[in-house]
This record gives C-alpha cells, sequence and structure tokens, in this order.
C-alpha cells in the first residue's frame, strides 16, 4: 500500500498550491494542513461571476473566469481557481481548495478537500476530507465517506494518524462510475476505472479496472396474487 510517495498519485508540476504538500511523510498529510494553509494563503476577492440568486461567504476567493450559479453556496474558507464552475444546489464547505477548470456540480457536496486542475464532481456528490487528482472525474451519485461510524482514530497500514476524517486519495486520470462508495481512507492510484455501483476500499493500483460482478434473476409473477 503506497502511503508516502505522492509522486504515485499526482502530478502536482502545474498546480499552484503545491507548497500544501512540500515536506510530507504521508500522502494524507495534507488534511491535516489544508485549514491553515488556507487561512495564510486566501485574499479574499471575486474576480469570477457570482450569478444572481447565488450565495458566497466573504471569506472567499474565486478566480478569473470561475462562476457560481444559481442555488449554490459558497461558504468558505475557499480558494477556488480560475475556469471553475460551481453549478446549480451545490454546497462548498470549509476549506475547499481547487485548481483550474474544477467543477463542482449539482447538489454535491464538499469540504476539507483538494480538486487538483480539471477534476470533477459534477453530480450529486460527497466529498469531504479527500483530494481529486488532475482530470478525475466521479459518476453522479458518487459518496466519499470519510468518518468511520465508530468515530475511532483512522489507521492506515498501521500508521496513527490522528485523524478522525479521511475521505479518498484519488490519483490522477481516475474515473469511478455512478453511484460508487468508498470507505474511509480509500486509497486509489492513477488511472483507475471503477464500474458503477461499486464499494471500493483500502489500496488500488494504479492502471487497474475494478469490476463489480452482480447476479441479476428474473422469476415468475402472477398480478392476480
Amino acid at each position: 500500500m503506497e502511503i508516502r510517495d505522492l509522486s504515485y498519485y499526482f502530478d502536482l508540476s502545474n498546480f499552484k498550491h503545491k507548497t500544501l504538500f512540500e515536506n510530507s511523510e504521508y500522502v494524507f498529510d495534507f488534511i491535516k494542513r489544508l485549514e491553515q494553509y488556507i487561512k495564510d494563503n486566501l485574499k479574499p476577492e471575486i474576480l469570477g461571476e457570482v450569478m444572481d440568486g447565488a450565495f458566497i461567504g466573504s471569506n472567499v476567493y474565486l478566480g478569473k473566469g470561475s462562476v457560481v450559479q444559481p442555488g449554490a453556496w459558497v461558504a468558505g474558507p475557499a480558494i477556488i481557481g480560475e475556469d471553475c464552475q460551481i453549478r446549480h444546489g451545490a454546497y462548498v464547505g470549509a476549506n475547499t481548495l481547487t485548481g483550474d477548470h474544477v467543477v463542482i456540480g449539482h447538489a454535491s457536496e464538499v469540504g476539507s478537500s483538494v480538486f487538483l486542475n480539471e477534476s470533477r464532481a459534477p453530480h450529486f456528490a460527497f466529498v469531504g476530507n479527500s483530494i481529486l487528482g488532475n482530470k478525475v472525474n466521479l459518476g453522479a451519485g458518487t459518496k466519499l465517506s470519510n468518518l468511520k461510524v465508530t468515530m475511532d482514530e483512522i489507521e492506515v497500514a498501521g500508521v496513527k494518524t490522528g485523524l478522525e476524517k479521511i475521505g479518498a486519495i484519488i490519483g490522477d486520470g481516475s474515473s469511478l462510475g455512478c453511484n460508487t462508495v468508498t470507505q474511509p481512507a480509500t486509497f486509489i492510484g492513477k488511472n483507475v476505472y471503477g464500474y458503477p455501483g461499486a464499494v471500493l476500499r483500502g489500496f488500488i493500483e494504479s492502471n487497474k479496472i475494478v469490476k463489480l460482478r452482480q447476479t441479476q434473476e428474473e422469476v415468475l409473477f402472477d398480478p392476480n396474487h
């Protein structure tokens, strides 16, 4: 299980906030640093478009060319890059950091998470305490679970993380099918493709297809009984 090498998951060379990851011991260390990083680097300014009917907090940076559509709520603190779309009904919670050309779509909820360039959570997604690599796409209804039902500290490969919440680490170019659920602390390498309706956990190596096998049975039905 790869928990130390960031390059296994991400190419950060074109990410404007790569300093967030400097001197990381583990790939999930950004979760501990994210709140302070945003406090230190956020200069609230609206350079994009906030459409009528959208709600945006006072502690938000919105980059050039980015659009917040009606019904969306960007609570902040948040740094939103350039040419991003925050679509109708989306909720962008505290400590959200995005690169450029990111989509946070209808009825998606995100918070305490990082979106690298061109990543997408376009429909009915939950993204918490997670990172989406470059060009990651989440199919409609994808949920990145971040909290154990016991609410205990999360351990990863025997390492005590000091965190109760870790969502998913999803490498560049990966795509998850509709209604995927990842269990807390799921690590997904680059260029992984997941079938719809799958429940993913643990570590998935790069360049894999995760297939879901299910059995469909048809039985006779008598509408008169």
